[in-house]
């Protein structure tokens, strides 16, 4: 049996340029859209915690199925320009990518598919009937501080992967580093200086993957 290789991808500000939060909450106005997105910056830079702003965000904005299609397709849009060709070419190498993200699995369907990615961990999304807002998964562990250790840690137990290595530009990317073998940081879109620090690696563009795996 071939060991297993995996590579786990944040979604957003890594394989596309957008925050899929913010992006919603630019469906509300641009009075939302600033006070969402800067809770996320506070969030991602690590000044507040992941659970401090989640719900809030979400119930600032109460996002209709129709927003989440807008976004899921603006995902696609800007998809980090090497992401395509990199993840083609990591698969031919043996690499199984996923993306574990602290968004919203609905939104990133579409860029998974485009990618190429079969397995999406982030927060689900629950719309009523007539595609109002309804809730999301509370209990998904993305939800708050600590959170993506611990889908990390349980994929490992799921899988036994040989070699784990995530890629990501945000403090919840970095918080992983103890359980993966190897974080990469990512810096085209929302360069942080913490991570940069910390990361056992830092690039500016996904393909620089190919030369360090």
């Amino acid at each position: 049996m071939v060991p297993l290789k995996l590579i786990a991808f944040d979604c957003d500000s890594t394989l596309s340029a957008i925050e899929g939060i913010d992006e919603l909450g630019r469906s509300r106005g641009p009075a939302v859209f600033a006070e969402v997105e800067a809770m996320t910056h506070a969030a991602m830079n690590g000044q507040l915690a992941v659970e401090a702003v989640f719900g809030r965000r979400l119930e600032i904005i109460r996002p209709r199925r129709e927003d989440a299609e807008t976004v899921g397709r603006k995902y696609v849009e800007t998809v980090e320009p090497t992401a395509r060709a990199t993840i083609a070419e990591l698969k031919a190498r043996g690499w199984t990518p996923l993306i574990i993200s602290g968004g919203f699995r609905p939104l990133m369907l579409p860029l998974a598919a485009y990618l190429g990615i079969e397995r999406v961990e982030a927060v689900d999304l629950f719309f009523n009937a007539d595609g109002s807002y309804r809730g999301y998964d509370i209990a998904y562990p993305t939800t708050r501080s600590g959170g993506k250790p611990e889908v990390m840690a349980a994929l490992k137990r799921e899988l036994g992967p040989a070699q784990f290595v995530m890629v990501g530009d945000g403090a919840s990317d970095l918080e992983t580093k103890p359980v993966v073998d190897r974080f990469v940081g990512f810096g085209r879109y929302t360069p942080r200086e913490k991570v940069r620090a910390e990361a056992n690696d830092y690039i500016y563009s996904l393909d620089g993957l190919l030369t360090l795996l």
